[in-house]
């Protein structure tokens, strides 16, 4: 009967198979530790990042917006960029309200915003800074399975009467087209919607 030849087989589950011949004992070493982390390399390889950023890539960018609510109808511009390599995306929003019969001074609103990724949650985070005083710090509570409907509800709100709620949703019309719906709760009553603009890529 033929003598088996020297042979080594990698699996998923390191198996080495050696001839019965004399083999060199560093020859054997070498075989064996590369059955042994063959099948890591190979997991290694395999293991894709997934980048949690893909539902809002679509948001970078700069943008005009058309819509209103309580404060009345008016001009918005609207920025949002990554920062901080890449670990941050900022917003910036100014909102300029003409003189109209309920507000006979008009309106110039102002806010900053950081969204970040909070990967112990594996949750979004919003925090907002009002020209008024406020701070919103919000949290991701919903995303459509189709990652087009984003829903922010806020954690707290800085400078504001205790009880008092904001939610953002935003839902993605198109490569070019945003919908932003602002809610406000008082204390103890359901949510009531503030402002509802479309937002339109500029570039």
């Amino acid at each position: 009967m033929k003598s088996l030849p020297n042979t080594c087989i990698c699996t998923s589950t390191p198996v080495c198979l050696f001839s019965p011949r004399k083999t060199n004992p560093q020859k054997m070493k070498k075989l064996l530790i590369i059955c042994i982390l063959f099948p890591f390399a190979l997991a290694g390889q395999n293991t894709v990042k997934v980048d949690p950023w893909i539902p809002f890539k679509s948001f970078i960018g700069e943008w005009t917006v058309q819509g209103g609510g309580e404060p009345g109808t008016g001009t918005y511009e609207r920025s949002y960029r990554f920062i901080l390599n890449n670990k941050f995306i900022e917003v910036r929003n100014k909102s300029i309200y003409p003189p109209s019969a309920s507000n006979a001074k008009g309106e110039v609103h102002e806010d900053l915003g950081y969204m970040s990724y909070d990967r112990a949650l594996k949750k979004f985070r919003l925090r907002q800074f009002h020209i008024e005083g406020f701070v919103n710090e919000y949290l991701l509570d919903s995303i459509s399975p189709d990652q087009k409907m984003m829903v922010f509800v806020t954690e707290s709100i800085e400078n504001i009467p205790s009880g008092w709620k904001a939610k953002e949703t935003y839902r993605v019309l198109s490569e070019n087209e945003l919908e932003e719906t602002f809610e406000l709760a008082e204390p103890g009553k359901d949510y009531a919607v503030y402002s509802k603009v479309l937002l339109k890529r500029v570039k």
